[in-house]
């Protein structure tokens, strides 16, 4: 045993001191896993709880809540080229700035809706807010800062976001309490006042401070990935390969499930299956719970095996765990839910990021990474939208969940072909 931690020690410090001391990019992981962490508690995953308290005072159906949310998903995907130029051009930092500033003007905008208009404008400015002071924007500093450990660095900035999950019964148990209102001006000070400085710890490169990718002065030899991260296509370079298209749809093809179960699991699980809404949280904590390790096998993996063909395993998980809920008889089948599609979410999340920055580089990753978002779009605003209008439609989701499962298996036929392009550019 003694032997064991003295051959760990090594290592951790080759991981995380390789020049004798903490290397700067963990700390911006450090920084983007609290930022994502406060988002996803806010926001991404406490809306369904919201949902449930909007139609309830207010009398709005499930399509109109749905597509609000899918809203949200739109916007950042069209404003997603926009966004990536910007940073790439002029750093995340600035970015992030503006985007927490709006997101949390958002929130207090949201504490005062009284009609379906300044409903949707609030949620124009939530929108707009968390996608420049998110996922996106912190993503361009991470895949700059790392090489051979990318994957985990994706996967540990993106602990937040599943952590955020867990806490959702908390945010569930404020709006009941404080009251929806109340709760989305706490979330809007707390936008500002915890997410505000964290940003301000964001680089874009590693040269700004005399320091390199990963803190050490060699790039990885490794068959298993032979596109090397020091060569980078341009976006029009980028957007000519084969790759491309095929990772986009099947990231699109993905956020499919991910976008309907963030939306209506919750009232899934209240309406269908009747539990509280407290248990329903608690279900949805659990789902990201095993997220979160997934998160953690996902950045293991991902550096070692091909990212590829472990997305593609991924997608039969989620057609799997979504089967699970929507014909779920018993505590069970959730737990089969919880667990296939939690895990599957996890492991293939942050390979999303890392293939791109694989396949073609960290120099304009933002910009193409912007482009693909206007595909990957399609598939998380359509999950929302389609299961919103067929609940209204059949009175349940069984016809909805069902189709997303389906669907979600052609994005594993989409990762299976999506091979490393052939000719790398020094651009």
């Amino acid at each position: 045993m003694l032997q064991r931690l003295r051959t760990v020690k090594p290592r951790m410090d080759a991981l995380f001191r390789p020049s004798g001391k903490v290397f700067y990019g963990w700390w911006i992981v450090a920084a983007a896993a609290s930022i994502q962490w406060l988002a996803a508690l806010t926001w991404m995953h406490s809306y369904g709880a919201y949902a449930i308290t909007l139609q309830k005072e207010f009398g709005w159906s499930m399509t109109t809540l749905s597509f609000a949310f899918a809203l949200t998903r739109l916007e950042s995907g069209l404003l997603g080229p926009l966004q990536g130029w910007l940073a790439d051009r002029f750093g995340p930092r600035p970015i992030l700035l503006i985007g927490t500033i709006i997101f949390a003007l958002g929130f207090f905008a949201f504490s005062q809706v009284n009609s379906i208009t300044t409903f949707f404008i609030a949620f124009i400015l939530i929108a707009l807010g968390s996608s420049l002071g998110g996922w996106a924007t912190l993503m361009v500093s991470i895949v700059n800062w790392f090489d051979i450990h990318r994957s985990k660095a994706v996967a540990w900035s993106q602990i937040g976001f599943s952590l955020g999950g867990l806490c959702v019964p908390f945010a569930v148990y404020g709006i009941e309490v404080l009251g929806w209102r109340t709760m989305a001006n706490v979330s809007g000070f707390a936008v500002l006042l915890i997410a505000g400085p964290l940003v301000l710890l964001v680089l874009h490169r590693p040269a700004e401070i005399g320091e390199i990718a990963d803190g050490i002065g060699h790039v990885r030899e490794d068959k298993d990935n032979p596109v090397k991260s020091e060569v980078s296509f341009t976006w029009q370079q980028a957007v000519r390969e084969p790759s491309f298209w095929l990772i986009s749809a099947g990231h699109s093809l993905s956020l499919l499930t991910v976008s309907s179960m963030l939306a209506h699991l919750i009232p899934h699980l209240t309406v269908s299956l009747n539990y509280t809404t407290v248990q329903a949280a608690v279900v949805f904590g659990f789902m990201t719970g095993v997220q979160l390790i997934g998160l953690f096998l996902g950045g293991y993996l991902g550096d070692r095996f091909e990212k590829r063909m472990i997305s593609m395993i991924c997608m039969i998980g989620h057609f799997i765990g979504l089967l699970a809920v929507t014909y779920a008889t018993n505590v069970w089948w959730l737990a089969v839910f919880v667990s296939m599609h939690g895990l599957a979410w996890g492991v293939r999340g942050p390979l999303m990021v890392a293939i791109r920055a694989d396949y073609f580089g960290p120099r304009s990753f933002g910009t193409i990474m912007g482009f693909s978002s206007l595909i990957v779009m399609l598939g998380m605003t359509a999950g929302p939208i389609v299961c919103g209008v067929l609940f209204d439609l059949y009175g349940n989701y069984q016809i909805a969940f069902t189709s997303m499962a389906c669907i979600s298996l052609s994005g594993a036929i989409c990762f299976y072909f999506a091979a490393p392009p052939k000719r790398l550019s020094s651009a």
